[in-house]
């Protein structure tokens, strides 16, 4: 028996999956924080293939969250705060980014936690549309919530394992760098980035549904109604000679 045509997408999305994560574990940069930042990729990975004989999630909620979970990955191997992708930029395009936008810190960090909240709202709503009663408002506010709870539990693992690590494993893993307000701003930017996805899938709902039932404009009254001879109109009505 050949296997569903979205049972071989999950299927070929793990295998390609599994493949980045062995080949950025390969002497990552802090094999500690390698190893923390993949403890709950592999909760998350390990609930999604257990629960996909009962639950499977749509094919754009397992593109959102494999899309994550790449840039994740490429974060644990340099640690977030390591990632050089100022390098990069300057030898592919022959300028530095951070100097072009004035920014004084690595800030892959930031873009981690906006594409969490960015990526991973659709397949929360998902999940809470099929299985809850909430729709309209409450759906998009509570997805949100969870958006930003999540985020703060992040932030107090966080915080509770970088005080039993090494200096250095925990600098690696917290990725602070000496911003007091870190943490603050890792949850303000995963929220930000749950309500844009959510404003844009509110926008596609809306223009889909007027696309769907198109303004009918109503016709008037001599418009419906049928030509007359002039012979068998009535005297008064008749046109004049």
């Amino acid at each position: 028996m050949q296997p569903k045509p979205y049972a071989r997408y999950d299927l070929t999305l793990l295998l390609v999956f599994v493949s980045i994560v062995v080949v950025l574990g390969f002497s990552p940069h802090s094999r500690v924080d390698w190893a923390l930042e993949n403890l709950l990729v592999l909760l998350l990975v390990g609930t999604l293939v257990a629960a996909s004989y009962w639950f499977r999630l749509s094919a754009v909620s397992v593109t959102l969250i494999f899309v994550f979970l790449c840039i994740h990955e490429l974060g644990s191997h340099y640690t977030y705060a390591e990632v050089p992708y100022d390098r990069w930029c300057a030898d592919l395009a022959g300028f530095s980014l951070n100097k072009a936008l004035g920014l004084h810190r690595n800030h892959f960090d930031r873009l981690v936690h906006l594409s969490y909240g960015l990526f991973l709202v659709y397949p929360v709503r998902e999940v809470l549309l099929r299985l809850t009663p909430l729709r309209g408002f409450w759906l998009l506010f509570v997805a949100m919530n969870i958006m930003l709870s999540t985020s703060a539990i992040y932030e107090l693992v966080e915080w509770i394992g970088g005080a039993y690590l090494g200096d250095d494993t925990s600098r690696a893993f917290i990725g602070a760098q000496n911003d007091p307000w870190d943490s603050q701003k890792d949850m303000a930017l995963a929220v930000t980035g749950a309500i844009v996805s959510l404003l844009v899938m509110f926008l596609f709902k809306v223009t889909k549904q007027r696309s769907s039932h198109p303004i009918k404009v109503p016709q008037t009254a001599s418009s419906n109604t049928p030509p007359h001879h002039y012979g068998h109109l009535p005297h008064n009505r008749r046109r004049p000679e």
